[in-house]
């Protein structure tokens, strides 16, 4: 179980294939787990480094609250000791906030930029839909059918009804992985602290001079796809990408798409 120390904590990392060096991160209360589904395709063509973010699974959780930039830091550390100048690199949801701050805080590191289902922040991002906020915040439910009621409406119509076996793994992964309150409201705050104006990364993205790839689902309730364009004005020359059958978790929901995608845009 290979952890390299960095920033003041340890994280757990995995390396997949070789070639050209690509950076998952993830987004909030998800190890790299949720990028199991794109890996196998993606090591094809990769050295594809995975790993957990400081709060979850097997890295350390210190008290936070996180900021982007702590965890884009994080990354840049990982890199550093891996031995690794620079790296196409590609987060999700909240792992988009990291990106952002890596692709400006550590740019000579960023080789490509690969943004999915995440916002700039402040208040002129589109955010999460009345209906989406309803499931997720709903403290009725008991916790399992709180979890699956996330999983259907963060993910294509129809698409866990036609999955009940992808589904089931989800469930027994979340089982074997319960959410610790304390780190995942860590987590939390690196979105809730972009939310002033001032603090977002809106009027930064203008500065970046690097290719860049924006991806969403257009079933995208969580993160609407709105963002999307928004992002894609503020970064000079980015392309986006909408994929018409996938929600916001589509690295789970169609990772074969998503990651030829990727190897297009990345090779």
């Amino acid at each position: 179980m290979p952890k390299i120390k960095t920033n003041g904590i340890e994280l757990y990392y995995e390396i997949h294939g070789a070639g050209k060096l690509l950076v998952l991160i993830s987004g909030l209360g998800y190890s790299l787990w949720q990028w199991h589904r794109m890996v196998p395709f993606l090591a094809e063509h990769f050295q594809v480094i995975t790993f957990d973010n400081r709060g979850v699974g097997q890295s350390d959780r210190p008290a936070g609250p996180y900021s982007a930039q702590m965890l884009a830091a994080d990354t840049a550390g990982l890199l550093d000791a891996l031995g690794i100048q620079k790296a196409v690199v590609m987060g999700h949801s909240m792992g988009g906030f990291i990106t952002q701050a890596m692709a400006l805080d550590f740019p000579q590191k960023v080789e490509k930029l690969i943004l999915c289902s995440t916002n700039f922040g402040g208040p002129r991002h589109v955010p999460v839909t009345a209906e989406a906020m309803k499931v997720l915040s709903d403290v009725t439910s008991d916790p399992l059918t709180r979890f699956k009621n996330g999983l259907s409406v963060s993910t294509a119509p129809g698409w866990a009804e036609k999955n009940p076996e992808m589904i089931e793994e989800w469930v027994k992964w979340r089982v074997a992985n319960p959410i610790d309150p304390a780190p995942y409201q860590a987590q939390m705050a690196i979105g809730l602290g972009l939310l002033p104006e001032a603090a977002a990364f809106e009027n930064q993205l203008s500065r970046l001079n690097v290719p860049t790839l924006i991806l969403f689902g257009a079933h995208d309730k969580v993160v609407p796809p709105a963002n999307a364009s928004l992002l894609a004005e503020k970064i000079a020359g980015s392309k986006v990408v909408i994929f018409p059958d996938a929600g916001h978790f589509f690295p789970i929901e169609i990772a074969e798409a998503a990651a030829r995608a990727v190897i297009e845009f990345a090779k």
